[in-house]
């Protein structure tokens, strides 16, 4: 039946379906039977954790289990239906409203092979399901008769076995959208401030239509089939809800909040009340005023978003955390003890060495303005600061009296460029660290270029100088190039004053 290459590279066996399925039904059973933990039953594959608390969730947004994981009266009533936890709680609303017909018709259309034939550009509107039903089929669209069939009788089968069931006088009618609402309430979503056909679900899942799409511009869709392979789902069903359906269906969901947060699409913290479902945000409302003691967490929000680098970093500040970090490296007195000042420690801490310089700062613009030294001395605290300049300087003095700078940046840290001839009389390499660590020199000719790299100016005397007197000397006749080194003058000149 196939080749024995295409043999070798199939499974053992097909994958126990329960490693794979919606265990949304599976769960309500256990629930019916009290089993709240899956682990104390024996089965022949146990049902992946993670589906299994995915599948309890989706159960207690219907309203099929309480928080304990415990059916409720309406889960009872649920479990009695073969089909989907969503469908039979659809056919029960439905039921209650007076709309028996609707919610089986629906019901149908989703439990059976879709009644339109694919062609082209999928059609991605339940509603044009129902007019198919009702004979009314739109142009270009062509009909599956087998499964037209097939739903008609299902619908039947549904609408027939709500027969007896009496109304809720309580409850008020509610269209198709709204009785799928009630299904999918997961998949409540709102279109997305780009306006490109993407959505955010209440689950937190973002979902699009791809090419052009009447829905497109629906601000509440409900969406009904998912093809979810990539990272945004892409919507093969929907239909589009009215915020006064919404509502009405998932009023007593939604929470009024106030919040302060980051927005990375205006950088910057913006206070607002919201009204939410779930990981949805129905309607917004900014606010004027941002409370300090909310805007701080914000910006920091921020700054992890925008990187370390949006704060003011200049030569001072990247030198103390490289000279941190190389008394660290070195263990030098108690740098063991000192906390890291590499980026991943910086940025996991923010909170306890930045919050209090950010008194003010709501904006990426702000950050410019951050004494960012301040703040990095605040981190490493005054006593180590005092111990940081004596173990790791910012300048050393040459023979010249010249305060050259270390360099604590550069791959050969710690080093320190001068003209050569400033170091004449210096007869070995200077050392910090308590006389620890050696300070790399670049030894540079009159054109400030470098001639020797060395952190032994005692083996470069002896050895190297020679051949360097020579070369130079014919390059640059005006300058200084002694044939004793050791023993000559330093000079920041051309030439030692006579």
């Amino acid at each position: 039946m196939w080749s024995e290459g295409a043999h070798r590279s199939f499974a053992a066996q097909t994958p126990a379906e329960v490693l794979e399925a919606d265990l949304a039904t599976l769960a309500l059973e256990l629930a019916q039977w009290g089993t709240t933990e899956s682990g104390t039953l024996r089965w022949l594959d146990a049902p992946p954790a993670a589906m299994l608390s995915a599948a309890r969730e989706l159960l207690r947004r219907l309203g099929l289990l309480n928080k304990l994981n415990q059916v409720t009266e309406r889960g009872k009533e649920v479990a009695g239906w073969p089909m989907h936890p969503r469908l039979a709680l659809m056919l029960l609303e439905a039921a209650d409203r007076g709309e028996s017909k609707l919610g089986a018709r629906l019901a149908a259309l989703l439990s059976e092979r879709d009644v339109i034939r694919a062609s082209g550009e999928r059609d991605t509107d339940i509603l044009t399901r129902l007019d198919v039903l009702d004979e009314k089929v739109p142009i270009g669209v062509v009909v599956d008769r087998v499964s037209l069939s097939r739903v008609r009788k299902s619908a039947s089968i549904f609408e027939g076995r709500l027969s007896d069931r009496p109304i809720d006088e309580s409850r008020t009618a509610i269209d198709a959208a709204g009785l799928l609402a009630y299904a999918y309430p997961d998949r409540i979503g709102r279109r997305r401030s780009s306006g490109d056909g993407r959505y955010l679900l209440a689950n937190g899942r973002g979902a699009a239509f791809r090419g052009a799409d009447r829905f497109a511009r629906s601000e509440f869709i409900v969406t009904l089939d998912l093809d979810d392979r990539d990272r945004e789902a892409r919507i093969l069903l929907a239909a589009t809800l009215d915020r006064s359906v919404l509502d009405q269906i998932a009023g007593h969901r939604m929470k009024r909040e106030s919040e302060v947060v980051w927005s990375s699409t205006e950088d910057v913290v913006i206070a607002r009340h919201i009204l939410r479902l779930d990981e949805l945000v129905i309607e917004e409302k900014t606010l004027s005023s941002i409370p300090p003691d909310k805007a701080i967490p914000a910006i920091i929000t921020g700054i992890r978003v925008m990187g370390l680098s949006v704060l003011p970093w200049d030569h001072e500040a990247r030198s103390f955390c490289a000279r941190v970090e190389l008394a660290r490296r070195y263990q030098l007195s108690r740098a063991d003890q000192w906390p890291s000042f590499d980026e991943t420690s910086l940025m996991r801490s923010l909170e306890d060495w930045l919050s209090p310089w950010l008194e003010g700062v709501t904006r990426r613009s702000h950050c410019s303005r951050v004494p960012l030294m301040d703040a990095l001395r605040f981190r490493l605290g005054d006593r180590a600061v005092r111990e940081l300049d004596e173990l790791m300087p910012t300048h050393l003095t040459v023979p010249t009296g010249s305060r050259i700078r270390i360099d604590y940046e550069d791959d050969l840290a710690p080093c320190a460029s001068m003209r050569m001839q400033e170091v004449f009389g210096l007869t070995s390499t200077p050392r910090i660290g308590g006389d620890i660590v050696p300070v790399t020199f670049k030894l540079l000719s009159p054109a400030q270029r470098p001639l020797q790299i060395t952190s032994d100016l005692e083996s470069f005397w002896r050895n190297a100088y020679t051949e360097v007197r020579k070369d130079m000397r014919g390059r640059y006749p005006r300058h200084y190039w002694p044939e004793d080194p050791l023993q000559a003058e330093p000079t920041r000149r051309v030439r030692p004053r006579s």
